[in-house]
């Protein structure tokens, strides 16, 4: 189309010079004849006027100068006829050019927008993927979410408790997400029960152990899934489930564990509906053969609603931990620490779901257990924190902090303050010293304190020294912070003598 228009085009430029060529032509003829017809049209005025001539020349000079006159009139006009198609044609050359030119700027225009079509088309591929990556991303961000709100506020220990022994706490998370039971050993007080919490729960269920080569066989598959070698992992998996069945039958105990020990692996693998649908057959074996009210059911029970909470199924998962909370009440007391564990683990899906009453409710009993059976200086206690009740927090690290300085150095006064007041002190400018510091017998008597029994005092420092930084208490803070660290490189053969704290004014705090 593109060569015929060419094709087209040059014929119309050719017929246009013609036109031009023929018109200019005609116009040197005409001025030829205009200048023939003004002469003599000049030579008629000569004798019209001539004094000499015929008066019959003179009537005859006059008439034809009258028709020569018209005769010159007509040609002059023949001339800008054609000196105006001249500049016609020469516009519409102009014209035609102009036009190629933009029919040459088109048809580029045209391939330029061909090929921003296809980079469209890649980008927006592209950007689909991109979109897809994001969602996907976004789904496992969720999934680790949950998975971090699902541990215990203390992330020295595991969510579950697993009683393994020493040789296998590499193994602990892993274990008690299969609900493993404790070792021999630790079979009469099986989670930490009483002896007549023990043998009311043997009446109602069979006495189940672990066997060595399952503990084996899982810390093997265990130590693939961490290298990511899940094609090695999973047929390992398989074959022993296989031989089980097969030796066993499919209601067996082990054959419950094997299913948690392969639902672990797929769990690690992403893939949550293959792991949930082995959990539940897990379920329903050790149901069977257990009792429904065994631990190691609740465990089960735990690990479903973990998994359904990575897959963002809070409604589902919810009655699961709430009967997981209900068998754990029943078998271990109510007051026991893997109830509080589990209440935990509850509040954070009501508070998923925006059930911030029940989250209330089961934190402040998660609470009360923690405080009832570690004491009150125990860690636990910043569930506050978590929540981000600042207020009830500081007032139970102040607590434990007072507590401690009591029992080391008697009753509170002006001049035996506990560390937390010297620091608000400094914080509300009470001290007139900007450069004061805790002296060295201070610190070395504080030090003494967080080497006692238990590190909570180090604990509750480092916990104290974060919320007053979101409080903006910087100064507080600090001077906290300073003690711990402090309290961190000091040695331990530093005096150990009681005493009032006071203030050095010699050095800076």
């Amino acid at each position: 189309m593109s060569v015929q228009s060419g094709k087209s085009a040059s014929v119309d430029f050719w017929c246009w010079d013609e036109v031009v060529r023929k018109t200019k032509s005609t116009v040197l003829v005409l001025e030829s004849l205009r200048s023939e017809q003004q002469q003599i049209s000049a030579d008629l005025d000569l004798i019209a006027n001539s004094k000499d001539a015929d008066q019959h020349d003179i009537l005859y000079a006059k008439e034809k100068a009258s028709s020569l006159d018209s005769i010159i009139q007509k040609i002059c006009k023949g001339l800008d006829d054609a000196n105006v198609v001249i500049l016609f044609c020469d516009y519409l050359q102009k014209v035609e050019a102009e036009k190629q030119k933009l029919r040459y700027q088109s048809r580029r225009l045209f391939q330029e927008n061909s090929w921003l079509r296809d980079e469209l088309a890649v980008a927006q591929e592209a950007h689909r993927k991109s979109e897809l990556k994001i969602v996907q991303l976004e789904e496992e961000v969720k999934h680790l979410q949950f998975s971090s709100e699902l541990r215990k506020y203390d992330s020295s220990e595991p969510v579950e408790s697993s009683g393994l022994t020493d040789g296998e706490k590499n193994n602990d998370k892993t274990a008690l997400d299969l609900g493993f039971p404790p070792d021999d050993k630790e079979e009469g007080d099986q989670y930490g029960m009483t002896q007549s919490q023990t043998v009311s729960m043997s009446q109602g269920v069979h006495n189940y152990e672990i066997p060595t080569r399952l503990r084996t066989l899982h810390n093997l598959v265990i130590q693939y899934a961490s290298e990511g070698r899940y094609e090695v992992a999973v047929p390992l998996c398989k074959q022993a489930l296989e031989d089980l069945e097969r030796n066993s039958g499919r209601n067996h105990p082990d054959v419950a564990t094997m299913l948690n020990i392969l639902a672990l692996v797929y769990r690690d693998q992403g893939k949550y509906r293959e792991a949930a649908t082995l959990l539940n057959d897990a379920l329903t074996i050790r149901e069977k053969t257990l009792g429904p009210e065994h631990p190691a059911v609740a465990a089960t029970l735990n690990n479903l609603a973990v998994l359904y909470g990575k897959r963002g199924k809070y409604k589902e998962a919810e009655p699961l931990c709430k009967r997981a909370l209900l068998i754990r009440e029943n078998v271990l007391g109510q007051d026991h620490p893997d109830v509080a564990k589990q209440l935990n683990n509850l509040a954070l899906l009501c508070q998923n779901q925006g059930k911030y009453e029940e989250v209330e409710l089961y934190y402040q009993r998660a609470l009360e257990i923690y405080i009832h059976d570690l004491g009150p200086d125990d860690p636990n206690a910043s569930a506050y924190l978590k929540q981000g009740k600042y207020a009830e927090a500081e007032k139970l690290y102040k607590e434990v902090l007072t507590r401690a300085h009591e029992k080391e150095f008697g009753k509170i006064s002006d001049t035996n303050k506990p560390i937390w007041m010297l620091a608000e002190e400094r914080q509300s400018g009470q001290l007139t010293n900007a450069n004061k510091d805790i002296s060295e017998t201070v610190q070395s008597m504080w030090s003494r304190i967080s080497r006692l029994e238990n590190p909570t005092v180090g604990t509750t420092l480092r916990n104290l020294v974060a919320l007053y930084r979101r409080q903006g208490k910087f100064d507080a803070a600090d001077i906290i912070d300073e003690y711990a660290s402090y309290s961190r490189t000091s040695s331990v053969s530093e005096p150990h003598q009681k005493g009032p704290i006071n203030v050095n004014p010699s050095r800076r705090l």
